[in-house]
């Protein structure tokens, strides 16, 4: 089962880039996050629904509220825009970098981070490979207004990756009230969907793509792109993202930052007439390498942990089961050893 989640985190999250690009084609940007996100969260919540979770608690829904905006309307509302000029590959690469705002926005950890030299130098090498992608998107510009959209986008870019940070930060913290309301978390992820549907909505319909949109123009690729969006995308993928934080250490799920970049320029490079630079492969390793650093620490405590957990496990068997193992003790001693361990509890009682 826990592979299987993580082959839904690693590989769907991944390919989701390809599949916005693809969706793109027959949906304007805020109609496609309308649709995906408003039927995703229906579905999710008449899920709930079934299993007999407890739907509507204040507590919940507000703090679902902000988290959905910040992550699922903000960020991802600008990774489908940018997603329009710029390569689906790229915006995967950018996206990896908000590991660097974990570390810039996260402010109780700023004690435990910034006295660290693997996450500083992290930080450098993080914002070293956006800066390359910056260069390399204004350099391979054809013309200035090419090159201004260019900029443009990879400034959403990061505005984005800081409000998935941002959205992610206020979720680790306000799970606190979530817990305390007892409540099912695939409910506040249901509410998360549906209020960032409602707001792609709102948008839509401001901006006209809601008048001028034709059910019968969406050809049929982009549909069955909108469909893996909606059910291995948001229900599948984010929904695993969830248990295995619950099941597995959070440094160990986050290794995901590793791998979906990956997946999506390969995508992008097999399947689409997208075209990756060297000197974008060459951001993407650094900020790889950054993500990595970032997350050093963490690695190295959790590799001392290990033999600690073996030795305490040792140190709980009970004391007459470690010495029936001793084949090499002699049978005199056992007997003693014995008398002296009954004699001690008569003492004790």
């Amino acid at each position: 089962m826990v592979v299987l989640a993580y082959a839904m985190v690693y590989i769907v999250w991944g390919s989701t880039y390809f599949f916005i690009h693809k969706a793109l084609v027959g949906f304007e940007p805020f109609m496609l996050g309308a649709f995906r996100f408003t039927v995703a969260g229906i579905l999710m919540l008449g899920w709930c629904q079934l299993k007999g979770y407890k739907l509507f608690d204040w507590a919940t829904v507000k703090g679902a509220g902000v988290t959905g905006l910040l992550l699922l309307f903000i960020d991802t509302g600008i990774i489908i825009w940018v997603e329009q000029f710029l390569a689906s590959g790229l915006v995967a690469i950018m996206a990896a970098s908000a590991a660097i705002w974990f570390v810039v926005l996260d402010k109780p950890k700023w004690g435990e981070n910034f006295r660290s030299l693997p996450i500083i130098a992290g930080l450098f090498l993080g914002f070293t490979g956006v800066v390359m992608l910056f260069g390399d998107q204004v350099a391979t510009a054809t013309d200035a207004a090419q090159r201004q959209l260019n900029l443009n986008g990879m400034i959403l870019l990061i505005l984005g990756a800081i409000a998935w940070t941002a959205g992610s930060l206020y979720s680790k913290y306000f799970n606190a009230s979530e817990k305390r309301s007892n409540t099912n978390s695939l409910v506040g992820t249901a509410w998360q969907m549906l209020i960032a549907g409602v707001a792609f909505s709102i948008t839509a319909a401001i901006r006209g793509e809601a008048a001028n949109f034709d059910v019968q123009s969406v050809p049929a690729e982009a549909w069955w792109s909108i469909l893996y969006l909606i059910v291995f995308g948001s229900l599948i993928a984010y929904s695993s993202y969830i248990w295995l934080l619950k099941v597995r250490p959070a440094t160990e799920v986050s290794t995901y930052a590793y791998v979906n970049p990956i997946v999506a320029v390969v995508l992008s490079l097999f399947l689409t007439d997208e075209t990756i630079t060297s000197v974008q492969i060459t951001g993407l390793s650094i900020i790889l390498l950054s993500v990595f650093l970032m997350n050093w620490d963490a690695y190295i405590k959790k590799d001392r942990s290990l033999p600690k957990i073996a030795n305490r496990k040792l140190r709980s068997k009970p004391i007459m089961d470690r010495v029936r193992k001793d084949k090499n003790a002699p049978a005199g001693s056992i007997q003693l050893f014995k008398s002296k361990i009954e004699l001690l509890s008569k003492l004790i009682k």
